[in-house]
Order: C-alpha cells, then sequence, then structure tokens
C-alpha cells in the first residue's frame, strides 16, 4: 500500500532579510539557512504592532539578526518564543536577547537549550493587540510548541505542520504516537490559517490536516505490509517503502520509517529484536 502524499505548496517566492507582512498583526522574515531540511529556511515571525513577541528568531546568523532588527524598526520586544529546541529555530535567541532584554521562552529545555521562562500548554502570552496561547505539540520534537493567535484564529505551526514537506519524526526526540496524537489536538481548534516554521502559510488548513494525518497512516500501515512481506532491516523497509526518494532525504526517511516501525512495536503489531550486531530488527508477530 502506497503513502499518497497531501497536496505540499513549494510555491514560496519570500526573499531572505526582506520583511513580509501577512495580516494586521503578523510579519515574517526568512532566513538565509536553505538546505533539503529546512526548503527556503527557517521563518521568523514577529506578531503584534508596538509591543511585540518573535517566534522563532532562527540560526545564529548575523544577516538574519540585521534584518530582524530592521523589521522590529525600534518596536519593544516582550517575548522571544521558540517552537522547538532543533538549531534552525533557537541559537539567534541568545544575540536578540541581548539586544532586546527579552526573556527566551519555550516548552522545555535540553542539553542545548534553556529557556529563561518556561511555557505550558495552554499558557497565555498576551501583548496590547494580540493573545497567543501555547499549545504542546510533541511528536516532531519533545518540547515542540505551536501557538495560536486568538484574534486571527491563526497557528503558528513551527515544525509539526510545515506546508511544504511532512515532518521527521526522529526517535528518540520523535514520536510517531506523539506526533499523531498532537496532529488531532491541532485539527481540533480549526485554525483559520496555518504559519509554518518552513514554507508559505495554509489558509483553510482543515483539509490538508486531516490528508497529513491519512498520509501518516497509510504510512504506517505500507511499512507494517513490508514486515509481512519479510523485510525487517531498517534500511531495507525504508527503501521499499520511500521508493524514489531523494539520496540526500534518505537518512531523513530512516528516522520517520524508525519511528513508525517503533509505534507498530508499540501497539504490539510486529516485533522488536536486537540482532547479535547490534542493530534492531523488525519481525512480524506470525514468526517472532
Amino acid at each position: 500500500m502506497q503513502a499518497s502524499a497531501p497536496a505540499f505548496d513549494r510555491d514560496f517566492p519570500l526573499i531572505a532579510g526582506m520583511a513580509d507582512r501577512v495580516s494586521d498583526r503578523v510579519t515574517r522574515v526568512l532566513a538565509p539557512n536553505p538546505s533539503a531540511y529546512t526548503f527556503t529556511g527557517t521563518v521568523s515571525y514577529i506578531v503584534g504592532a508596538q509591543d511585540v513577541t518573535v517566534i522563532d528568531p532562527g540560526p545564529a546568523d548575523e544577516a538574519h539578526l540585521e534584518a530582524l532588527m530592521a523589521a522590529l524598526d525600534g518596536r519593544r520586544v516582550a517575548h522571544i518564543l521558540v517552537t522547538h529546541s532543533h538549531r534552525d529555530h533557537y541559537p539567534l535567541a541568545t544575540r536578540l536577547k541581548e539586544l532586546t532584554g527579552a526573556p527566551v521562552c519555550g516548552f522545555g529545555a535540553d542539553a542545548h537549550f534553556t529557556p529563561d521562562r518556561l511555557i505550558a500548554d495552554g499558557q497565555i502570552l498576551s501583548g496590547p493587540d494580540y493573545t497567543l496561547t501555547g499549545l504542546h505539540t510533541p511528536g516532531h520534537m519533545w518540547n515542540h510548541l505551536c501557538l495560536r493567535l486568538a484574534e486571527e484564529n491563526a497557528l503558528f505551526s513551527g515544525d509539526h505542520v510545515m506546508t511544504w514537506s511532512t515532518s521527521i519524526v526522529a526517535p528518540p526526540e520523535g514520536d510517531m504516537a506523539h506526533f499523531m496524537a498532537s496532529l488531532r489536538k491541532v485539527m481540533a481548534l480549526k485554525p483559520t490559517v496555518l504559519y509554518p516554521g518552513h514554507g508559505p502559510q495554509k489558509y483553510a488548513p482543515q483539509g490538508f490536516l486531516r490528508a497529513l494525518l491519512t498520509h501518516r497512516r497509510l504510512r504506517e500501515a505500507a511499512i507494517l505490509g513490508q514486515v509481512q512481506a519479510g523485510l525487517s532491516e531498517l534500511q531495507a523497509i525504508t527503501r521499499a517503502v520511500y521508493a524514489g526518494l531523494a539520496p540526500e532525504l534518505f537518512p531523513g526517511a530512516c528516522l520517520s520509517a524508525q519511528a513508525h516501525l517503533e509505534h507498530l512495536a508499540a501497539k504490539g503489531q510486529i516485533i522488536l529484536k536486537t540482532a547479535a550486531s547490534g542493530a534492531a530488527l523488525y519481525l512480524p508477530r506470525a514468526i517472532a
């Protein structure tokens, strides 16, 4: 069974360093860090007209810092919010804090990222013309946080939901069961627009979100089918399920396939064993 992809949108002409106002309360600035996994780069958001919040300041890049400061145009930064602690989203927070004095906020710390202020699921951060609510959405990463902008029913979705591609779910920080649950959590909000960490915004995204969830379920069914057909090693399963994938994307596909396999094992649909070499083996229950 093949997993058909949702209708991704790769038309994103935003130029790095240029401020782009997309609504009365939202301005975005693209960082100059394009890659196979970041698309055209990380999108930083400025929310508010006067006292503002910056979401995902991005990688440690001085040109991007200058572009953000120019887009702020002297406005006070009340909060620096980080959706999750991957290096294309948070490192510039330190320099932005030095220049603005704003606290760095996030859901949780790890070995590389320690926010000044922890934001709990459901916690509200507000400014004169905006209300942001934190939404804990683990899956892509355990400390992933989406932010809902109440005044526009908009969702800043970080890397949990991207519009140009599916998100990688990489164990152990990523978890497929959590990812699917977080997708359902986002769908329950019925946002009017998604602002992802990479790629263009998505208006009326409910159908797109349903397609993403279906895509993950079909992908998992395809992976289960390969195990039942006799494949037991991660790379072989990945090659069979992600046929035709660009070579540079294969490592990421392996990680997502591993997350699906661990989810299948947790549900008791397959057996996870360790070979004498230490490699993981994925076996159908009938022969395990």
